[in-house]
């Protein structure tokens, strides 16, 4: 498989008028999802937050778990948050990426809906992707406050349909959701299906 990663974008995200604004860091934001970029074997995870006190609230979050007691109690965690990452913006991740991959990574967004012209891939259609030999790196974006602008929507290689539930609601915790996107696109049962394709 190729090299994945995963970012959770502050900004720029929108608000529930549509505007565009720059959302908190949470704790629990930042834990989980690196427990679950971890559990996937994604190869890194970032906290993308143009804002310098943001960055260092997680500089602090990671350092809580990766020495001292929370270290020697729950060495698991701080195995999982090593590949944690604070940047001040999407561009910043990317060339992270490209530095240590040698070639730019692809972009992958996640929303609940599609910008207009922008058409949707399936998660069958980006699993495969991800598991051809040789298409290099790839991000994925998940936007917090009430998802990424439509500025980074746009610009994006590919749009991931969205999860969809039952009974009309859609308000999934992006903690889910990244679990969720990294289950059905990197899972064990996508891993086996191409694994028998090939």
């Amino acid at each position: 498989m190729n090299a994945i990663y995963s970012a959770l974008v502050h900004h720029p995200v929108r608000d529930r008028d549509g505007q565009t604004v720059t959302s908190s860091v949470t704790n629990i934001d930042v834990h989980d999802i690196a427990r679950s970029s971890h559990t996937f074997g994604l190869a890194g995870f970032f906290v993308v937050s143009p804002i310098d006190a943001q960055r260092q609230l997680v500089v602090r979050i990671l350092e809580h778990w990766r020495s001292g007691t929370s270290l020697r109690r729950m060495p698991h965690r701080s195995e999982a948050l090593a590949a944690c990452v604070a940047t001040a913006s999407i561009e910043q991740a990317v060339t992270q990426i490209t530095q240590r991959e040698g070639r730019a990574p692809r972009v992958l967004v996640t929303a609940a809906r599609a910008p207009d012209g922008k058409q949707p891939a399936t998660f069958a259609e980006v699993s495969r992707q991800l598991f051809l030999p040789d298409t290099g790196p790839a991000l994925i974006l998940f936007g917090t406050g009430h998802g990424l602008a439509d500025e980074v929507l746009t610009r994006a290689d590919l749009l991931i349909e969205p999860i969809a539930g039952v009974a009309g609601y859609n308000h999934l915790s992006v903690r889910a959701a990244a679990a969720i996107v990294f289950d059905r696109l990197l899972g064990r049962q996508s891993a086996e299906r191409h694994a028998a394709a090939d």
